[in-house]
């Protein structure tokens, strides 16, 4: 049976889902700090811009034209850092420069001759705006904005390094704890994939944590136990009816042939008496037949899907084995039998129920095939490489509408001889005990279409 792997478990997607969760968050926290932090530093240039030209202008009003042309003369020559430099340029009413470290006026790109964000000379980017004097004087006053470019380069840059840590750090921790639940619900599946006493114990012990997996754990080991007491009662009750009734059944067919022999050795043996004695002992081992199969069906189904006491068995010398029983069979009944099997083909099962399952198809071809019939017995291994048994024959095969009426207990099909068929009574176990079988193996058997005759085929189940 298929185990979920790692990279298939729910853990591993929620897992998944944290991880996208968590570089969802910092994309957006990144997105936020940087945003708030450009405008931030954008209304902080436009304050020192706006304070430059009130200094300006306050001096200009204070002191005149000729400190104010000094003043700037002087803040042009202040050396600031790279990308957070003051930069001035006055002019005359006729153009003229008067003072700054501004060779001349630049362009101001939107259609804003107040104010804008420029690129000065050697492609450093600021933002300016310009002041009309009383007079026609011109002042522009810039501020690199460089140096804000770079902080958030750096803020980019820590985001991206924070959340690489983050996203280890989640994966890192799910990847953890996906091993540690995936090893505790792994308990679960084994013990309901195979409930033995060591599986039970073992999750009876594994409970670690007050949380709902060892809620689930312990309904489970509580529903396992108590299906187990269940299945041993049906087997116990089983075997005690099946005890029951065999022995007076057969206490009685020991008495019916004691009388049997009484009648042979009568001076004047009735044979009337004698054969409905043996038509009497006939009904007795019919009805012990009986009984015994309705239990090897009903312990079949009780160990549907439980692996314990299966193992390796090579299908194919076991075919071969049967075979050779029933090929002076068919020769006796005019039957054209023959074996179709690959060698080597192995599977996890009962020897003995399989043997009885390939016994009771065969037995169930010979009987409804007429003599000079073909009957195959094919073993081989399907495309995906699960063992496949069947038996094909020739015969009149079974009407579309008796297709699941033959599987049934009791359900038997009777061949009138002139293409019709009807239920029949009588026993009709045969093959409900092989599907009861086929299921106990995690097989199914199936009456596969065919041009002519009949072919049940024994498939693996597909997982799930």
């Amino acid at each position: 049976m298929q185990r979920v792997s790692l990279l298939d478990s729910i853990f591993t997607r929620l897992v998944a889902w944290a991880i996208a969760v968590s570089i969802a968050v910092v994309l957006v926290l990144g997105w936020l700090v940087t945003t708030k932090f450009e405008r931030m530093a954008d209304a902080t240039v436009r304050w020192n811009v706006d304070a430059d030209i009130r200094h300006m202008t306050d001096i200009l009003n204070a002191r005149g034209r000729g400190e104010l042309i000094a003043h700037i003369e002087e803040s042009a020559d202040i050396d600031r850092p790279t990308g957070t430099g003051n930069h001035f340029l006055l002019l005359d009413n006729d153009g003229n420069r008067l003072a700054g470290d501004l060779s001349q006026w630049p362009e101001f790109p939107g259609g804003n001759p107040d104010e804008a964000s420029i690129v000065l000379p050697g492609g450093r980017p600021a933002f300016a705006r310009s002041v009309t004097f009383p007079g026609g004087m011109r002042l522009l006053a810039a501020r690199e904005t460089g140096w804000t470019i770079v902080q958030l380069n750096q803020i980019g840059v820590s985001f991206v390094a924070g959340g690489l840590f983050v996203v280890m750090a989640v994966g890192v921790a799910g990847y953890i704890t996906a091993r540690r639940l995936s090893r505790r619900v792994r308990l679960i599946n084994a013990a309901f994939r195979d409930p033995e006493p060591r599986r039970l114990a073992a999750l009876r012990t594994s409970r670690s944590r007050k949380d709902e997996i060892e809620e689930l754990t312990r309904h489970s080991s509580a529903a396992l136990a108590r299906l187990d007491r269940l299945a041993r009662s049906q087997r116990d009750t089983t075997d005690q009816i099946a005890h029951e009734m065999r022995t007076p059944l057969m206490h009685l067919d020991n008495r019916l042939v004691r009388a049997i022999q009484a009648q042979s050795q009568a001076r004047e043996p009735d044979a009337g008496t004698t054969e409905r004695l043996v038509a009497a002992r006939g009904e007795i081992r019919h009805v012990v037949a009986t009984l015994e199969s309705l239990l090897d069906i009903a312990q079949s189904e009780a160990q549907r899907g439980n692996p314990q006491g299966l193992a390796e068995v090579d299908v194919s010398a076991l075919a071969a084995n049967i075979a050779d029983l029933y090929t002076a069979s068919a020769e006796d009944t005019g039957h054209d039998f023959r074996l179709e099997a690959q060698d080597g083909v192995t599977m996890q099962g009962d020897e003995i129920q399989l043997s009885r399952l390939i016994t009771n198809l065969l037995d169930n071809a010979f009987k409804y095939v007429p003599p000079g019939g073909q009957v195959r017995l094919i073993v081989q291994r399907s495309p995906d490489g699960e063992p496949l048994i069947a038996v094909a024959d020739n015969g009149p095969g079974v009407p579309p509408q008796y297709r699941e009426t033959i599987f049934e207990r009791f359900g038997r099909v009777q061949n009138e001889g002139d293409g019709t068929f009807t239920q029949a009574k009588g026993a009709g176990l045969g093959l409900a005990l092989a599907r009861a079988i086929a299921q106990r193996h995690g097989m199914e058997l199936r009456l596969a279409p065919a041009m002519r005759g009949a072919r049940f085929e024994l498939r693996r189940l597909p997982d799930g």
